[in-house]
Order: C-alpha cells, then structure tokens, then sequence
C-alpha cells in the first residue's frame, strides 16, 4: 500500500478535494519532488505552499503516520528537513530529531487507482494493460520506447563492462566473449560465454594463420574432442574419417604448450536444437572469423552501415563442416554461411551494445549515437515477444522497436513492476479524473 502511495505522490494523483493539513491549513503541491529509492526521505526538494507559504523541502510518506517512530526517523538528522509527512491514517503527530512538529497530511490512495492495480497484478491475459495500449497516443509510446531502448543499451552495457573486468580490461576479449555467447542463440548462449571465457586468445594469437590448428584449440577447449561427447552411433564414422584425430591429437600438443584445460561439455544442449545451431558448426564459424581477423573492436569502430557490419560478420564453416553438422554425422553439403537472420541477430546483440558500451567508456558520444541510428536501420526482430505486442496493438518497425518492447516485457511486465512503466500509468488513471488544484490538469 505505501508503494502505492508514492504512486499518487508522484504523479499528483489526489482527490478532487481542497487538500489540508491535519490542523486544517490549505495545502498546494507544486512539485511532488524527487522519488528516492535509497536511504533518507522518499520525496526530495519538494516544493509546497502550505496556508500561502511555499516550502521547499523533503516529504516523507507512511501508510500510518505511527510509523515514523516505528522507521525510526524521529531520532534521525535526515529527517529534520522534512516539511511534510503524508500517510493515509493520522493516528498521532509527528516530531524531527531537532524537535520539530511536521505539518501532516492524510491522503488515500483513490478506489479507482486502487482497482486499476489489482487489474493489473491479477488479469489473466497478458500483459495486462492490453486494454489501453490501442487507445495511446503516438507521442506516450514513442517516447516510452526511446526510454526503453536506452535502458536495454544500458543493461546490456553492465553485461559488457562486467565482462572486460573478468578479462582484465581486455575490450578485445570482452568483444569475443559477447560474440561467443552471442552464438549461442539462447539454448546455448550460457556454455557459449564460458567457451568464450575458456579460450586462450593470448596462445590462439601464434597460429592464427593456421585455421586448423585454431579450430583444433576451439573444438578442444569446448570440450568437443572427448569421444563420449559423440553419440554412440557416430563414433566409428567420426575416428574413420579421420578428421576428429586429427584435431584431437592437435589440441593435445597446443593443450601440453599451453597448458589448456577444457571446459565441461556437458554444459552443451543439443535437444530440439536445429543442426545449423550445433556448437560444432558455430564454433568452426567462429574459427573462420577469427582468423579472418575481421571480427577485431578497430574494425567494428570503423564499420558505419548495417552493410558494413553484415559483411564484417559474415562467415562460414571449414570444409569438413560443410558435410557434417557433428563429428561422424554427415550431411548434405552446404558451407553453412551465417543467415541473413542470424548476421541481424549478432548485429542487434553483439556489434550496436559494443559500440554503445565502448562509446560510454570512451566518452564519445559519436558512437553512441551510431548504435542507436544501426537500430533504427535494421527491421523488427520476429519472436514471440514481438508478435505479443503487435497483438496488442503496438507498432513494431525497426530493430529499436522490437528492443525497446523485449526490455518492456522482461523488466517491467514479468516483474509487475507497473508503477514505473508509462504504460502501467495511463492504465492506472482509467476513469480517474486527477485533481486540477493542486499544479496539474489532464
């Protein structure tokens, strides 16, 4: 209920009714203040005029005005400039640590504001404010949307910079590690990142011009080359053919130079996984692309068009793969160039992040900028996510749209996290006629 209280707080949600102190002074709140979610009072640098006196100051809030002894803010100096408490039951006054009597003003949460939540928390159909989302305007999703864009950037951002720190400040590493997991494509994206992390960039460097000892130190430190990682009935076929001896043997003499230890192949997911999103045939794709050296952070930087980087990323398999899709497990030949799809998803997840978050890093604000405009160029993403939202009534164009909603979904709707979202906002005040008294009309 006190969450819900902020709630109104905020947004200037009140009753049409003259609002006055508990000792019968008008009351006119001019700025509700800054939410604060840390330590300290819940509104700061309030401004209020109190019977013609404008105040500026902190508000705290309490579903119970007792509870400001109970939180203990009576005997703490971050409460003295509080210039009102608001709760929505008085049931005693209330004095600062410097012995102040705090003007009080009780306040309730509206019933139909109250409904329109528990609408919210409890509505089967997902999400739950569907009914609204035809009736908004362009404006409120626009705006919504570019919001959500940047906080996907900026968890996405945390992802990468989380990562440099674990490859002691490599941004070079840390971009193929983001690759990597970004190969993974959700069922395998987790083992991707420990691959990632698992493999030696520093010793793959000295035979980088030799794809197959790169791919025999990739396969190996995936943990690929054990035979009992082969179904029982591809063993034969795979030690006849030669190929996965050979690798193998390769990674023993890099594994004894270098000291390499594999990592846990059991971390791998194969069930219901389509044959072209294998480890076996990303990994070889990765291969290619590392010793093409086109994947490098410098060219990424240069790269200015979704052309540019779909060519950057483009890549395919070495010629064994190109007739098998696991070791022994032949098929028809194809050279399992990455899809159109595929180079979309990578630039989406891997190149516009990275270029954001080493933007950040860099204070250059160019690239920043260029990771979002990348966004805008490329179409909507297509997933289950996306599809709900149309459903819905959203408009899904570009790459940014498709973004923006994916961060909708996950920080917000999966959270019941409504009170912050924009959406959540225009469903709460349904049928709610907010007060022109007190600094805002609708």
């Amino acid at each position: 209920m006190e969450q819900l209280l902020h709630y109104i707080w905020k947004h200037k949600m009140f009753p049409l009714r003259e609002l006055r102190t508990d000792d019968n002074k008008p009351v006119e709140v001019i700025d509700p203040g800054l939410h604060n979610s840390n330590a300290g009072p819940d509104f700061f640098n309030a401004k209020l005029k109190i019977d013609g006196v404008v105040w500026v100051g902190n508000v705290e809030l309490h579903v119970r005005s007792g509870d400001w002894y109970v939180h203990g803010h009576d005997n703490d100096a971050a409460y003295n400039n509080v210039v009102l408490h608001v709760a929505s039951v008085l049931d005693r006054d209330v004095f600062t640590l410097a012995g102040t009597k705090v003007p009080q003003l009780m306040l309730e949460v509206p019933q139909t504001v109250a409904d329109n939540y528990r609408e919210l928390l409890t509505i089967d159909r997902y999400p739950p404010c569907y009914k609204v989302i035809p009736q908004l305007p362009k404006l409120t999703t626009h705006g919504w949307m570019n919001v959500l864009q940047t906080e996907r950037l900026e968890r996405k951002t945390e992802d990468i910079c989380r990562r440099v720190e674990q490859c002691n400040g490599s941004w070079e590493t840390a971009l193929f590690v983001t690759m990597a997991r970004n190969y993974g494509f959700g069922v395998n994206s987790s083992a991707f990142e420990t691959w990632g992390l698992n493999v030696p960039l520093s010793a793959a460097a000295h035979h980088r011009d030799d794809i197959f000892q790169i791919e025999a130190l990739f396969m190996g430190q995936a943990g690929l080359l054990d035979e009992r990682c082969i179904p029982k009935k591809y063993v034969a076929a795979a030690i006849k053919d030669g190929y996965f001896t050979r690798l193998r043997n390769e990674y023993s003499y890099l594994a004894h130079k270098f000291g390499l230890i594999p990592m846990d192949a059991t971390l791998w997911r194969f069930l219901r996984l389509r044959p072209q999103n294998f480890p076996h045939i990303r990994i070889s794709q990765i291969a290619n692309l590392y010793c093409s050296r086109c994947a490098e952070l410098s060219r990424l930087i240069e790269c200015q068009s979704v052309r540019e980087l779909r060519a950057m990323l483009s890549t395919n398999v070495t010629p064994y793969w190109e007739t098998h899709y696991s070791f022994g497990a032949e098929s028809a030949r194809n050279n399992k160039s990455m899809s159109p799809f595929s180079l979309n998803l990578l630039i989406i997840n891997t190149a516009v992040p990275m270029l954001f978050a080493y933007g950040r890093h860099k204070q250059d604000e160019r690239l920043c900028e260029r990771a979002i405009t990348l966004l805008d160029e490329l179409k909507a993403e297509n997933n289950h996510i996306v599809r709900m939202w149309r459903e819905c009534g959203m408009d899904v164009t570009t790459a940014g749209d498709s973004q923006a909603l994916i961060q909708l979904k996950n920080e917000y709707c999966d959270r019941k996290d409504c009170l912050r979202c924009r959406i959540g906002y225009e469903y709460m005040k349904r049928n709610f006629q907010l007060s022109t008294n007190n600094g805002l009309s609708v």
